[in-house]
């Protein structure tokens, strides 16, 4: 067993990390950004995922949705691909953003909405269960519990005559997969260098021998829930697939048919290069246009885009914007009156067009770019 991910307080995972674990009777790791590179030394690796962390995101606890690719081969793991998501963070430290929260949630989403992912949804199981961001989130994108196994964290550190039996037997919150309790190593541990096996025996040992969890030891800790993982992943991607082997056949006759519009196309002929520019550029305006107002055949649903994201700006950010404007009143009266004079020409009745639009948009040119809000 190896020890390699990055710990400690506070906010830890500030990228996705993709973790493909493949059994193979050599032990050594690569990274995709290190291409041709292999390391045996773990505490390499956990290096060089802080150091490809910092590259993005700075040292003063930035965050950035790229991932980190990393596969590791050993013939201790079983076949199986993680994602490693930073948990959820209210108040920003450091270098983050004042929407570091919703930024954060942005991130999960583009993972958690994937019908074909299984959801880990981890909580310690010395707070409310209740107020679980976890189990919150698996709740809005997994409603039916369909794709969500719960894990149960720091069982050892509940106050004393305490227990999570209920949570552990699917009583309390109830989901499909069910829960599974594991005892990670404490800082301490880190610390003072206790290696995973030993880890792993004192977790053992634990739930054998707490009379709350002993009855459900054979189904707890962290090589049962590797090997839950491993299977029931299995299972779900074959339960998966037709819907999966569907969906590609049907982006393969779409590609098939716009491949076949452009079958004839001839690079030396300026006419039908003329055409198929003009062809293209319909095409994109056309699809720009549907993005802008939310009726196109493929809706996002892993974040804000489009006109959604414009229209969240104009609610949200644009008001404060406003608010922070410095306005000369008595100048602003001069700009109106002269306005409405020179809309009005020679004509001595109503103008024919509003003055305010031209005057509102170029104080806004003046005072705040859209692409800054």
């Amino acid at each position: 067993m190896r020890d390699f991910l990055p710990r400690g307080s506070g906010i830890v995972t500030r990228r996705p990390l993709v973790l493909q674990l493949i059994n193979c009777p050599t032990e050594y790791a690569e990274f995709l950004h290190c291409k041709g590179k292999k390391f045996t030394d773990f505490d390499e690796v956990r290096g060089e995922i802080e150091a490809e962390t910092d590259r993005i995101t700075g040292q003063n606890k930035g965050i950035s949705p790229v991932p980190i690719n990393l596969r590791v081969y050993s013939p201790h793991v079983l076949n199986l691909t993680l994602v490693d998501l930073p948990g959820m963070t209210k108040v920003p430290v450091g270098d983050q953003p004042a929407d570091i929260e919703q930024q954060i949630r942005d991130m999960l989403y583009q993972f958690v909405t994937k019908d074909n992912c299984l959801l880990l949804a981890v909580s310690p199981a010395n707070s409310d269960l209740a107020n679980s961001d976890a189990l919150k989130i698996a709740k809005e994108v997994d409603p039916q519990g369909q794709r969500t196994i719960g894990v149960i964290t720091k069982l050892d550190l509940m106050d004393e005559g305490t227990d999570a039996r209920e949570i552990l037997e699917n009583k309390l919150l109830p989901l499909r997969r069910g829960y599974i309790g594991v005892v990670n190593r404490s800082q301490k541990d880190i610390d003072g260098k206790k290696d995973i096996t030993a880890a792993m025996a004192a977790e053992r040992k634990f739930f054998l021998t707490h009379p709350g969890y002993r009855h459900l030891a054979e189904r707890m800790g962290t090589p049962y829930l590797q090997k839950t993982l491993n299977q029931q992943l299995t299972n779900h991607i074959r339960d998966t697939l037709p819907g999966l082997r569907a969906k590609l056949q049907s982006q393969l006759l779409s590609i098939e048919k716009e491949v076949e519009e452009y079958k004839n196309f001839r690079p030396d002929d300026p006419s039908r290069k003329t055409k198929a520019l003009l062809q293209m550029v319909q095409q994109f305006s056309v699809d720009f246009e549907k993005r802008i107002e939310g009726s196109g055949d493929q809706i996002d649903t892993a974040e804000l885009s489009g006109g959604a994201k414009i229209n969240r700006i104009f609610h949200e950010r644009f008001p404060f914007e406003l608010v922070k404007m410095e306005f000369n009143e008595k100048e602003l009266r001069k700009e109106i009156s002269y306005a409405i004079k020179n809309i009005h020409g020679i004509r001595h009745v109503l103008p024919p067009h509003p003055p305010l639009p031209p005057l509102v948009l170029a104080h806004l040119g003046h005072r705040c770019r859209p692409d800054k809000l």
